[in-house]
């Protein structure tokens, strides 16, 4: 989803994810397709009732947990504020039905770091959410992680898709239960700006400028960039990147089988540019989307009545997180549409969470299991700003049209779908604060007109974490 900084009063959410792009191009028609069919219709205000309240689902449809009385469990995960509260509903019903105690405990980027430190300290979680598959991986060769035990599978085999489980999985063991997704494809945009700008939702990136002029002339920023926070960077050049240069490039940059000074790269920057350039564009021009990070990104969209900071900001459905910290109500003053399509399709870029035993314990094994059932995913679900990959869970459970729209299409995708390319590098490249991609992107948003030079700097950044 979100990298979070421990200084921050607000939780950014990352797109719940990265991963390996093993998708096929009928993702984008998938996803973009049934996006655009259900985020036409969020504004009617008519929802379902919500699923029951947690821990009121009959009996007989309840995973089944052993007894744990006494046994202390720590979970980490890079979540804070709105997002880590929702996240220890699902853990105080885990508390409720085995008798176990569970802490959570906030991790910093890169997780395998603080992982790292961790497990030399002799005290590593129980189980960690990790957010980059890079980083399970890495959890796999350094020998940290537990097997997925047969309870867990069990549920895994009943309630999710084949991409979904390969995904846990390094060199064909199952590791891990992606229990948190995300649609990075989508831009936000405040219902009365673009009313009164006369703007409608662009359906290609010619017509998303062409917007963003209107907007900017009438009084307020087109966009809100959380500069500040490098992920979000990368997640724009992906969505760009995907539309434009095809999937088969988009899987070679990923495993950097393709250099970052090719001319898809190129094209992809300079496209970019036209929006990163103009400083009237954004909200502070290039100096002020620096100094934004991905939370204040978000709540100063929808907040200023009349006059926003912005109309429109970027990220995925866990954007719904930051929106409810204001007085905006998703699905009326907060809409959505699809990332508009560069090149001949739009593109659906996905992320994840991938939760991870770091301990052979029977709790850790419970949890495991537990957050591959659909009770667990639909407590979080009814909170709002979260999606799962689990095909069992109930619709209802999902608060409003819009989270339930983007559930619906991320279920529907199957097992085509791309994962974000930044959470299938290394960590020193993708997945740091201050260096690598992240850092590349920032100076690239500080100076756009340096396409170049972006590239010589991703290419160098990419070798060596790479290993050449």
């Amino acid at each position: 989803m979100r990298r979070q900084q421990e200084h921050r009063e607000q939780p950014e959410q990352r797109s719940t994810g990265r991963t390996r792009g093993l998708a096929h191009v009928g993702a984008w028609t998938a996803l973009a397709a049934a996006g655009a069919l259900t985020l036409a219709g969020c504004g009617d205000g008519k929802d379902p009732e919500p699923g029951p309240p947690q821990g009121e689902r009959p009996s007989a449809s309840q995973v089944r947990l052993p007894q744990l009385p006494g046994e202390k469990l720590e979970v980490a995960a890079v979540w804070t504020g709105p997002e880590q509260a929702n996240f220890t509903k699902v853990l105080k019903e885990f508390e409720k039905r085995t008798g176990a105690s569970v802490t959570f405990v906030p991790a910093q980027d890169p997780i395998v770091t603080f992982l790292g430190t961790k497990v030399a300290g002799g005290a590593p979680p129980d189980v960690a959410l990790l957010p980059q598959v890079g980083a399970l991986r890495a959890a796999v060769q350094n020998k940290w992680a537990q097997p997925v035990g047969p309870e867990a599978k069990a549920q895994l085999d009943a309630n999710y898709s084949a991409g979904w489980k390969d995904l846990g999985a390094v060199d064909g063991t199952q590791y891990g239960v992606y229990y948190k997704a995300a649609n990075k494809s989508l831009i936000w945009y405040n219902a009365k700006a673009f009313e009164a700008a006369g703007v409608t939702p662009p359906k290609t990136w010619k017509d998303l400028v062409a917007a963003a002029d209107t907007l900017s002339a009438s009084g307020t920023p087109a966009v809100s960039v959380a500069g500040a926070d490098g992920w979000t960077l990368t997640d724009w050049f992906e969505n760009v990147y995907l539309s434009q240069a095809g999937p088969q490039k988009y899987d070679q940059l990923a495993k950097h089988e393709l250099k970052w000074t090719d001319d898809s790269v190129k094209q992809a920057l300079t496209t970019l540019g036209e929006l990163f350039g103009r400083k009237d564009f954004l909200a502070g021009g290039q100096s002020g989307a620096l100094s934004t990070e991905f939370p204040k990104s978000v709540t100063q969209t929808f907040t200023g009545g009349d006059r926003p900071a912005a109309a429109m900001v970027f990220e995925g459905d866990f954007v719904a997180v930051n929106i409810a910290q204001t007085e905006a109500k998703v699905g009326e003053d907060a809409l959505v549409f699809p990332f508009p399509a560069v090149g001949a399709k739009p593109p659906v870029v996905s992320g994840g969470d991938v939760a991870v035993a770091l301990k052979p314990s029977k709790g850790a094994q419970a949890l495991l299991t537990f957050l591959a059932s659909p009770d667990a995913a639909e407590i979080q679900a009814r909170q709002g700003g979260f999606v799962s990959p689990n095909k069992a869970v109930d619709p209802a459970a999902y608060p409003n049209d819009i989270q339930r729209g983007i559930a619906k299409s991320l279920i529907a995708a199957g097992d085509d779908f791309r994962f974000d390319m930044s959470d299938q590098a290394p960590a020193a490249f993708g997945g740091t604060p201050g260096s690598g991609e992240w850092k590349a992107l920032q100076d690239f948003l500080a100076n756009p007109a340096d396409v170049a030079g972006a590239q010589a700097k991703l290419e160098a950044e990419a070798a060596k974490a790479y290993g050449g």
